[in-house]
């Protein structure tokens, strides 16, 4: 991996990031849902960009002063390359800078590597969803950072 950067996402990333989200989720987005992020006004949408080529994606919608991650995903090939790491930092600096003092998602309860992530943000278990999931009915762990600006 030579270059690492982080563009706000675009037209041109919509095909990726369909394939992407399709590689790793279970229960992925439709090519329309994804096509809705570029028109949301209060999202926060960023593609990860690794020589040139989309190799991951994390978008988040802001509420008032809530950032609420609403998904993460790194190409599987690039998985283990610290790229969701450095993705979700990204993320939760663009949020703070539009207004944001906390943030807030939601994680299946078995993604132990997604959860030990979030943490090293300063995000913490307060909630879970019982059944959340609607492919295998698994139960999400509700996380809250409570002081953004503090991890950014």
């Amino acid at each position: 991996m030579n270059t690492l950067r982080f563009v706000p996402f675009a037209e041109q990333h919509v095909a990726d990031v369909v394939r992407i989200d399709h590689a790793c989720q279970s229960k992925p987005w439709s090519e329309a849902a994804v096509r809705l992020e570029l028109e949301r006004p209060e999202g926060v949408f960023l593609v990860a960009l690794v020589d040139g080529e989309v190799a991951g994606f994390a978008g988040a919608w802001m509420v008032l002063d809530e950032a609420h991650v609403i998904n993460v995903a790194v190409d599987p090939p690039r998985q283990r390359n610290r790229i969701g790491e450095r993705m979700i930092a990204a993320l939760l600096q663009e949020c703070h800078k539009k207004g944001a003092t906390c943030a807030t998602l939601e994680v299946r309860a078995g993604n132990e590597p997604a959860i030990a992530l979030y943490k090293k943000f300063g995000f913490r278990d307060v909630a879970r969803r019982r059944g959340y999931y609607i492919d295998n009915k698994e139960d999400a762990v509700v996380m809250w950072c409570d002081a953004l600006a503090e991890v950014v």
